[in-house]
């Protein structure tokens, strides 16, 4: 009876010191805005960081393996370092001006505390910007990168989840749109198909959220096999950058002008809503190539779900520059939110009317 004070005063003092080690493991909400800001830094100053994700086996990710693993961690990382959780179960740890090899060196020593066999954890290193490649976008040669690729997951680390609301909101106005727009739908499919040879729809591999490729559904505006002769065009394009923009296309059929003007080419792009690879409204996705392209401060634009307007259809179109309009769309990254979404969308509708740009 006389220990049973000092037993509720240890217990208690431990639990302290548990909640303590778990603290200095922040939030995957938490790490992740760490990381964007670390991003932010690194594009400014072009310096580089590492991230270094751990994975503990499967039979030893109970609470008391994660507090060893927190206090690893704590006596090996720097002041200007940073851990904390990653989806799936993983921890990270943020690395500030580490190359890959010291990223490497780090995992080395949180491995060598385990025994070695299946109790060891897996680390995967992560450097931004990737190591080898050019900054210049011009001299900078274009990727095909598989979905899985290094690139691909590193992009995953900055994506924004998508609020619940705004899914919803997505799921009904893109349902409520894909029924309204049927007869227009088949009416113009007809059109093109009596009128061209080919399918009704277009289909092009884009980047979407995180990296991840999707194909985007489109009706068909142009000839048969238009891709191919986008190189010869390329010096017709009134839009800098890795983007493609032209005016009077020779590609695009008679049928083809009349929904480019209008925008109703996209229509179909609401099943890519419903399927959840856009939204109503984010950042226009761009052709795999031409986003391989892009600077890696530009590609912070994949954060978020690609849509169907933005502030770049409104603001923008062909008539700034290429970083201008990537700039509108971390602008919308900064300002996200329902009510921006609605005033976006409502502003859209006179920027169809007035038809600035070419589509």
């Amino acid at each position: 009876m006389v220990l049973t004070p000092w037993f509720r005063k240890a217990k208690a003092k431990a639990s302290r010191n548990r909640r303590i080690e778990d603290g200095y493991l922040l939030s995957e909400g938490q790490f992740r805005a760490e990381v964007t800001r670390e991003r932010i830094r690194a594009d400014r100053n072009t310096s580089q960081f590492s991230i270094l994700a751990i994975e503990l086996p499967a039979d030893r990710s109970s609470r008391r393996d994660y507090i060893k693993l927190s206090r690893l961690l704590r006596r090996r990382l720097r002041l200007t370092d940073s851990a904390g959780y990653l989806a799936n179960g993983r921890v990270a740890a943020l690395l500030p001006e580490t190359p890959k090899t010291g990223a490497w060196k780090v995992a080395s020593d949180i491995c060598d505390v385990y025994p070695v066999g299946s109790e060891r954890p897996n680390c995967e290193v992560y450097v931004y910007p990737e190591e080898g490649t050019p900054s210049n976008d011009k001299t900078r040669q274009v990727r095909e990168l598989p979905l899985t690729s290094l690139s691909a997951e590193l992009d995953s680390l900055f994506v924004q989840p998508t609020p619940m609301v705004k899914r919803a909101v997505d799921v009904l106005g893109a349902s409520l749109g894909l029924l309204a727009a049927l007869p227009f739908l088949l009416v113009v499919g007809l059109v093109i198909k009596l009128t061209s040879p080919g399918p009704v729809f277009f289909t092009q591999l884009r980047e979407g959220m995180g990296g991840r490729r999707f194909r985007m559904f489109k009706l068909r505006s142009m000839c048969v096999d238009a891709d191919k002769s986008q190189a010869e065009l390329r010096a017709y394009s009134v839009q800098d950058g890795p983007a493609f923009k032209m005016w009077h296309d020779p590609r695009t059929t008679w049928i083809g002008r009349i929904l480019r003007r209008t925008s109703l080419d996209e229509v179909p792009q609401l099943w890519n809503v419903l399927l959840g690879d856009m939204s109503l409204v984010g950042p226009r996705p761009l052709p795999v190539e031409e986003s391989l392209q892009c600077k890696p401060w530009q590609r912070r634009r994949l954060a978020v779900l690609p849509g169907l307007t933005c502030v770049w259809q409104v603001r923008g179109r062909s008539t700034v520059t290429f970083e201008d309009w990537m700039r509108m769309d971390l602008e919308y990254l900064r300002h996200r939110s329902l009510s921006y979404d609605v005033r976006l969308m409502l502003s859209t509708i006179p920027t169809l009317v007035l038809k600035r740009g070419p589509r």
